[in-house]
């Protein structure tokens, strides 16, 4: 167990009560949807079948405390904007840092619910002390949910912050309400999913500047101030985040065990894991429900947070305590 400094370097990019501001949050998109998503509580638009993506401006943040948690060889940056409601805990990709969530931040805050995020080590604002010492992705994030006071939660980790989620819901499945991975390649050490990933990757598309690779060609093209804002925080995220090592290995048989309710998410458009690579993913969870939104690269809480918030939304009220 670490300490956190509850006042933390006031020269940090992201102030102590909002993460980024906007104006205003436009919903309404589309999702190709297998299971229950299209459950939609009152008051939450549905997503229209056929809609294009559209751009969405930042909406206002929820004011949120922020703080720096000493773990072994690092502190992590942290913020969260409390209150009593059910946990929501967000891993960002590694394409990103604790900044990435601005369109979920204010989102699932005003819906009740205590939304907490955070730079993994080296990231933004999570400096490394010692680069020989990384920890398991899960020792640092079990510190850290126990510093704050959290129960049970509800875990969302997208892209490479699914494999830390995924990994702490083998780990510590009595701690999770609910499991959300988005777009992540679990890198699952089976023959039929090595060979069908090893199919979508290659030099040229490995060699493309990062926002070609992470961003879906509608989204380039129709938002260039929103593809700006994502390649800010990609680069403030810096060049030391640490792919920090998991616990547990992949296979069909480990991720069998599963019980924690499972949603994952995809764009149609996504290069790394398209929607054949989910739905291999899918057969093998034993309570899965599965979304797609159109139009969508490799970000889809970024791009389509019309379609992501909802069905994050409902899917954690489908799996409260």
């Amino acid at each position: 167990m670490g300490n956190a400094e509850a006042n933390p370097n006031p020269s940090l990019p992201i102030s102590r009560r909002t993460l980024l501001q906007g104006t205003g949050l436009a919903l309404g998109g589309t999702a190709l949807v297998n299971g229950t998503a299209d459950a939609h509580p009152p008051g939450v638009p549905v997503p229209a079948p056929g809609s294009p993506v559209r751009p969405i401006p930042v909406p206002e943040q929820v004011p949120a405390t922020q703080g720096l948690f000493q773990v072994p060889g690092a502190r992590l940056w942290y913020w969260d904007t409390g209150g009593p409601g059910e946990a929501v805990v967000l891993l960002h990709a590694l394409s990103g840092s604790g900044e990435s969530w601005p369109y979920q931040q204010p989102y699932l805050a005003r819906a009740g619910y205590r939304v907490i995020g955070y730079s993994r080590r080296g990231y933004t604002n999570s400096p490394v002390q010692d680069p020989n010492d990384p920890r398991t992705g899960i020792e640092d994030l079990h510190d850290l949910v126990k510093f704050l006071g959290v129960g049970k939660f509800h875990l969302v980790g997208v892209a490479g912050g699914g494999w830390y989620a995924m990994d702490y819901a083998l780990n510590h499945p009595d701690r999770l309400h609910s499991l959300v991975i988005g777009t992540c390649v679990l890198q699952v050490q089976e023959r039929d999913y090595q060979d069908m990933v090893e199919r979508l990757r290659s030099p040229e598309v490995d060699a493309l500047p990062i926002h070609f690779r992470e961003l879906g060609p509608s989204y380039r093209a129709i938002d260039p101030d929103g593809v700006a804002r994502w390649l800010d925080i990609h680069h403030r995220a810096g060049p030391d985040g640490i792919v920090q090592p998991r616990a547990t290995s992949l296979s069909w048989a480990v991720i069998e065990r599963l019980t924690v309710p499972t949603l994952l998410l995809w764009g149609d458009a996504d290069p790394h894991t398209s929607p054949p690579v989910q739905r291999l993913l899918a057969r093998h969870f034993r309570r899965v429900r599965t979304v797609v939104a159109n139009e969508c690269g490799h970000n889809v809480h970024w791009e389509r947070s019309d379609v992501v918030n909802p069905v994050l939304l409902n899917f954690f009220r489908a799996n409260r305590h």
